[in-house]
């Protein structure tokens, strides 16, 4: 019986792949950071399929000892619902792989959810866009595809964090099967937290090199559990302003306007996902380019937000240039309460929807946000 791979090539001929090690761990942990995809989103989930966002190669665990040593994880992933995902990678050949990584990756779990705040882990992302070359704003938004927004995705991973909604997934070339039962032991018993294992075989020939990737430790049963357990509520116009009616009528008027200004100027509603504060972001599609102008969330507490979307304009033309940029903060500081500073150009800063409950000041803020769209098109 034959364990290879395969490959009828065009001339007719076959080529045959042999399962073949990796060199070493780093050369999986590589190839998971550069492809995520490797790990199958569909097999973890199959009604609706993971997929994954590198927060941090090497991302250092506090273990909490009175020596100060840390541990540290091979990759934290984020996926679409904003689910911490931990990432250890081990070799078959490795023998700590049966039962050491196990107490290891449940070391890790318990000191991530107590010192990891989430502005902690939005640095960390941040930081791996910059050393990739990549703008984090763009890629994040690229990720999501305009099903949630920016604010509410890091409110949904500090939400998973400190409900212990995480996710554990041990990644190997082998999972042995002693380990495989861990797994799906642990999968069954730790709610809201997953445990999974995956196996990523690599079959090598003479001209290619093939992954073969497969879960471990998923059975119907707890893939039915874990989803039902996952918060993931879709805004909608309806759902948005009955949340609305929980603030005062000042800020509820504001956020109508603020929705009607984006129908009259054609632009594209998207809602939010947030798991308790809704939200919408007005955009405009020009020549297969997003523009977000802005963010309106509910807020809590009745402090509901408008969200000026700096850090955004400035990857795309003509905001990319500062001093457009600039001329703008000045417009919008013009607006009686408005009091944005400097390094808001490169940020996201917020305006209290009450800031905008007078006529005035809302007419005047609307002007700007006007003025926005039309040096868009005309560039």
């Amino acid at each position: 019986m034959s364990t290879g791979i395969f490959i009828v090539r065009e001339d007719g001929g076959l080529e045959t792949l042999r399962e073949q090690p990796y060199l070493d761990e780093a050369d999986l942990q590589r190839l998971l950071a550069q492809h995520p995809s490797i790990m199958p989103g569909d097999q973890v989930d199959a009604d609706s399929p993971r997929r994954w966002l590198l927060v941090r190669s090497e991302a250092p665990v506090s273990l909490g000892s009175e020596d100060g040593l840390s541990g540290w994880l091979d990759h934290l992933f984020l996926d679409q619902d904003a689910v911490p995902t931990l990432v250890e990678v081990k070799r078959s050949s490795d023998t700590r792989i049966r039962r050491e990584v196990v107490g290891q990756m449940l070391d890790y779990a318990a000191n991530a959810v107590v010192y990891w705040p989430v502005e902690t882990i939005r640095a960390w992302f941040e930081k791996t866009c910059d050393e990739n070359g990549e703008m984090s704003a763009d890629k994040l938004s690229e990720f999501l595809g305009g099903e949630q927004d920016e604010q509410s995705f890091w409110a949904a991973a500090k939400t998973n964090l400190q409900a212990g909604r995480i996710r554990l997934l041990f990644v190997a070339d082998s999972i042995p099967p002693e380990l495989g039962r861990i797994i799906e032991f642990l999968n069954e018993k730790m709610d809201p937290t997953e445990v999974l294992g995956i196996e990523v075989r690599q079959f090598v020939g003479d001209s290619i090199r093939t992954l073969v990737p497969r879960v471990i430790g998923q059975t119907a049963q707890t893939a039915r559990k874990k989803n039902t357990s996952r918060p993931n509520r879709q805004w909608d116009e309806e759902a948005f302003f009955a949340k609305m009616e929980e603030n005062p009528v000042e800020e509820r008027q504001v956020a109508r306007r603020l929705f009607a200004w984006a129908n009259t100027n054609g632009l594209r509603v998207s809602w939010g996902r947030g798991v308790t504060m809704g939200s919408f972001v007005p955009t405009l599609d020009l020549n297969g380019v997003k523009h977000q102008a802005l963010a309106v969330y509910t807020g809590t507490k009745g402090e509901g937000t408008v969200e000026i979307y700096f850090q955004w304009y400035a990857a795309k033309p003509p905001f990319d240039d500062e001093r457009t940029r600039r001329h703008m903060l000045a417009k919008l500081n013009q607006v009686p309460g408005v009091e944005l500073p400097e390094d808001s150009i490169s940020r996201r800063p917020s305006i209290l929807l009450r800031t905008l409950a007078s006529e005035d000041n809302l007419d005047q803020f609307l002007k700007v946000m006007e003025w926005y769209l039309a040096e868009v098109r005309a560039a």
